[in-house]
This record gives C-alpha cells, structure tokens and sequence, in this order.
C-alpha cells in the first residue's frame, strides 16, 4: 500500500486548450496517454494517488465529466485537491462533490484523508507571484504592494483552513502528519511562509505542492529536506508524468 501524488494534468476532453505552453511543450505531447500509461504500470489497486490541484480546463462540472471520468479510472483511491484553475469546484460544494463521486474520488477541503498512521491534510494555498520589478542585472528591486496586500489575505484564509484540517485530524488521535498544497508553499524571495511555519507547528514529515510549470519556474521554492520536513515538487510536467512515490 504506497502513496503517489502528482498534480497539474490540465485536461480537456470536454473544453478549449489556450495555453500556449501546454499546447506547443514537447512533454505536454499525448500526456493524458503517458500518464495513464505510467499509472498502469506504477500503481496497483491498493495504493494511494493524491493529485495536487488543476485538473480540468473546464470551468463548469459539466464540462470536466470526461476529466474526472478518466482520474476515476485509474487505478487505486484517488484523492483530489483543488487547484486555482480548478472553476468546477466551489468549496462550499465539496460535500455534493464527495456524495457524485463516493467510492470513485473523495474532494479534499477543510478536512483530512486518513493514510495507515497518517492524516493527509491539504489545501489550496497561495503566494504572491508578483509582479516584481527587476533591474537591469535582473535583480528583485520591488514589488506590486497592492497585489502583495491582497495575497496576504488569500494566504490567511487558506493557512486558516489548513490549520482546521490539521485540527480535525489531531482531534481524531492523528500524530503524523503529510500536507498538500496546490500553489507552492513559498515564492522566490521567500525561504519561509504561514505554510512552512505550519508544517513546523505540526510536524509534518513532508510538504507536497504543485503549480510550477516548465524549467524556469521548477525551482521558485523549496525542494529537499527543510526543518525536518520533506518538501516535494509534483507538477506533471516536472516529473514526465510519472507520480512521485511519497511513502
């Protein structure tokens, strides 16, 4: 019984693909195909897939059946978070969600997944991504401050409803504990955050985010081993479509 997680499929069975990246990006080529391929190959029926954020293009649940379809079809339970592009899911309609999809996908919100000793606690996340100003040694001189104080009260919110979902789990008698993100838990001028000092606060043993796609963008933050915790980037992209093997 092993734990995957992988994030950012971006699929579009039943919607419109735009994004210049994922449409002209060699490792976007037949991704939907490799993947599954890798996940046939990697996971059996008793594992663990978590899957960190953005999984349809869809904006309504009508137009991501297909997506969702094909996530269920994989093999093992399959955990999903939600992720800044995910339009579909409106948090105040998890639980209808979890009641469409009982027994196929459980929808991860202001809660925890139990995994053998372990609580699997996520949420979305955010941090500010900028704009930054930049000098002519690219150099970091400033920044867009009402875009910063705006993101401050996104990080509030979501390290708010992170922190219940590390509640509810300790209240349930959990001990240890590994944690997800959509957005990554720090930006690039940062080496700590309300996510990190959580991760502290609660001994997480790792720290799985997404959201970082192509080369320039693989290392804005933290990988490696980090206060004792592990922090993991799972961005399809950046692991070739092949889920990462967490425990």
């Amino acid at each position: 019984m092993s734990l995957y997680a992988i994030g950012d499929l971006h699929l579009h069975f039943q919607s419109q693909l735009k994004a210049p990246g994922q449409l002209n990006g060699r490792v976007w080529k037949n991704h939907e195909a490799v993947f599954r391929e890798n996940c046939l190959y990697m996971l059996t029926e008793e594992d663990t897939l978590v899957l960190a954020g953005d999984h349809s293009w869809g904006k309504k649940l009508s137009e991501c059946e297909k997506d969702l379809e094909y996530i269920s079809a994989l093999p093992g339970r399959k955990i999903l978070l939600r992720g800044n592009h995910d339009m579909f899911w409106d948090v105040k309609k998890t639980e209808a969600l979890n009641e469409s999809y009982r027994g196929r996908l459980r929808f991860l919100q202001n809660s925890y997944e139990p995994y053998g000793d372990y609580a699997l606690v996520g949420t979305k996340g955010y941090t500010f991504e900028g704009p930054f100003y930049l000098d002519a040694r690219g150099h970091v001189t400033g920044w867009d401050e009402e875009e910063a104080a705006r993101a401050e009260q996104l990080i509030k919110r979501e390290a708010e409803r992170l922190c219940a979902s590390f509640e509810a789990a300790r209240k349930d008698g959990y001990t240890r504990f590994i944690m997800f993100l959509h957005y990554p838990p720090t930006n690039i001028l940062e080496r700590s955050s309300a996510f990190t000092d959580i991760a502290r606060e609660y001994g997480a043993e790792h720290v799985i985010y997404g959201h970082c796609h192509g080369r320039e963008r693989f290392f804005d933050s933290l990988q490696g081993r980090h206060h004792g915790c592990e922090y993991h980037l799972v961005s399809g992209d950046y692991l070739k479509w092949k889920p990462l093997k967490i425990l």
